[in-house]
């Protein structure tokens, strides 16, 4: 008799969804060592203001920050009045005013970093057709998270050799199908560093990746040391539990009853 034909169950089945999924035509990014990352990790303070300004000066001019507003600056690289005069350059429209009428007004603390384009439409005609995402939660967004964001703005190549590339497109292996439409945005002395550090390429993109980084997760401090005191406290509750056990109950579970 012919064998029975073997049918897949939904477990294997599933194995296979997940490495066809997982299999990509971009190269996987490198692990960088952040400073950020680990437990008792905090955020470089320092190259979050450097990341800002790179982004203000290069990256905002394509790309918006819908979910940061200007008071989450403040207290992480800015002060109060250095955040009140970045919103204060920035237009908002506002109203209605008394008479119905719409109004543009400068910026506040409370006004989110928007986009530069209206719309979609506006912004693919603006970029050949490409929709520039928003930046907030794009190191949440993308596999690889920060190493993913840094090699892809370092990552820029010339196409290899029978790779043909259309107008407006460029090559960057670490973009899915390594055709992206987005020029090298990061070149060296691309931003001056009020600080004095250096404004290389590679600086340039390790700070705006860490202000990225920032961006998709500000509360990362707080819920770590947040985190650090829960853990203490369970700790020396953990050790009251044992001794409450261990002393408290040492009459009962030691007793020893007879029958006569």
């Amino acid at each position: 008799a012919a064998p029975a034909a073997i049918l897949p169950s939904p477990i294997m089945a599933l194995r296979v969804s997940s490495k066809r999924a997982s299999c990509s035509d971009a190269m996987h990014p490198p692990h960088y060592p952040w400073s950020h990352n680990g437990p008792m990790a905090a955020y470089d303070a320092a190259s979050i203001r450097r990341g800002h300004v790179v982004y203000a000066q290069v990256c905002a001019a394509c790309h918006g920050l819908q979910k940061i507003a200007f008071r989450n600056l403040v207290g992480v690289c800015y002060t109060e009045s250095e955040a009140k005069e970045l919103a204060s350059e920035k237009e908002y429209l506002d109203g209605p005013d008394d008479t119905g009428e719409m109004f543009d007004r400068p910026g506040k603390l409370s006004d989110y970093i928007r986009s530069p384009y209206r719309n979609e439409n506006e912004a693919r005609y603006a970029n050949n057709g490409g929709l520039p995402p928003d930046l907030s939660l794009i190191c949440k967004a993308r596999h690889g998270g920060a190493d993913y964001v840094m090699a892809l703005l370092v990552g820029y190549r010339d196409p290899p050799a029978g790779v043909a590339i259309a107008e407006g497109q460029h090559w960057n292996p670490y973009f899915a199908g390594g055709k992206i439409q987005m020029p090298p945005p990061i070149y060296d002395g691309g931003v001056d560093y009020e600080d004095g550090t250096e404004a290389n390429a590679s600086q340039m993109s390790k700070d705006v990746t860490t202000f990225l980084a920032w961006a998709a997760e500000p509360e990362q401090d707080e819920r770590k040391k947040t985190g650090l005191k829960v853990i203490t406290a369970l700790a020396f509750a953990a050790v009251g539990a044992f001794w409450y056990k261990r002393f408290m109950w040492s009459p009962l579970k030691s007793r020893k009853i007879s029958f006569h």
